[in-house]
């Protein structure tokens, strides 16, 4: 049987469309979530009653509600959740303006929830679901000029985590995907926006920052497409993955990462141990 995704974030060029596609390339039913559902009008035509464009801002619960309940009432259910919205901006962690910090944890974390939320009482109902919650490399190797975004997918990390052992008894599994540098429009914008930076001891390096993201613009090794397809072979495997990491300077980043923290907790293990009290002896 055909399953039926309901992929958030929709925008041309980026992750959400190429989830969408490879989910119709597997013969599924899509749902399509964006801010700006005119977009795909001439797209979705070539689909037919196979693909649901629905106009949904993920920060407003009131439309999470209502773009569920129209997928819902379209392919009468959700099998498969995407949780790709989201974006990034670069900035200190002293000198960033707090409602931006405030506003990238609400699109980025709790909006994740909210949706999240809205889907999974129907597959507990149904007694089966995935749920894709899409990270980064960032939810695992803190970038500096990005702090508060590694903090929001750390944060999302820490909840699938936890989503993942809930939510196994109900039939339903949970993956997170962390793609590296991929080619995707997600950072166009760089290039025209100046550093808003009011301590200037942190400018240079924010300058350096954002230099770095658009020279690689368009020249980024990872394939949206063959990331999604990757992420639906991750799903039909007899023991699917807890995380999959997309791209080989992601796969490298992360390993290097994990390795140097257990190296570094490991070095420590007489001091993390001293912290107890003492065990009590047995003689006497």
């Amino acid at each position: 049987m055909s399953r039926r995704w309901f992929v958030t974030g929709g925008t041309p060029g980026n992750f959400g469309m190429a989830f969408a596609e490879a989910a119709l390339e597997a013969g599924d039913l899509v749902v399509l979530t964006s801010r700006r559902p005119q977009e795909f009008a001439t797209w979705a035509q070539q689909y037919g009653d196979r693909v649901l464009v629905v106009p949904l801002d993920v920060t407003d619960t009131a439309q999470v509600a209502e773009a569920v309940r129209a997928a819902e009432e379209r392919f009468g259910g959700i099998d498969v959740l995407v949780n790709n919205a989201g974006r990034g901006w670069f900035g200190s962690i002293e000198g960033m303006d707090e409602p931006a910090v405030r506003s990238m944890f609400e699109l980025n974390f709790f909006a994740v929830l909210s949706v999240t939320r809205a889907v999974l009482p129907g597959m507990r109902a149904r007694g089966t679901g995935w749920i894709v919650n899409v990270s980064s490399v960032a939810g695992l190797v803190s970038a500096v000029g990005f702090g508060y975004y590694s903090a929001t997918k750390f944060a999302i990390e820490a909840v699938t985590d936890a989503l993942r052992d809930e939510v196994a008894a109900q039939g339903i599994s949970v993956l997170t995907v962390e793609p590296g540098a991929f080619r995707t429009n997600a950072y166009a914008g760089f290039a025209d926006e100046p550093v808003s930076e009011p301590i200037s001891e942190y400018h240079d390096m924010l300058k350096q920052v954002q230099a770095t993201f658009v020279q690689m613009g368009g020249a980024q090794p990872g394939d949206p497409r063959r990331g999604a397809r990757a992420v639906i072979a991750a799903m039909g495997h007899d023991s699917p993955p807890r995380r999959l990491v997309l791209g080989n300077g992601g796969y490298d980043a992360v390993v290097d990462t994990l390795e140097q923290s257990l190296a570094d907790i490991r070095k420590n293990e007489t001091l993390s141990r001293s912290a107890d009290f003492p065990e009590r002896s047995s003689a006497g």
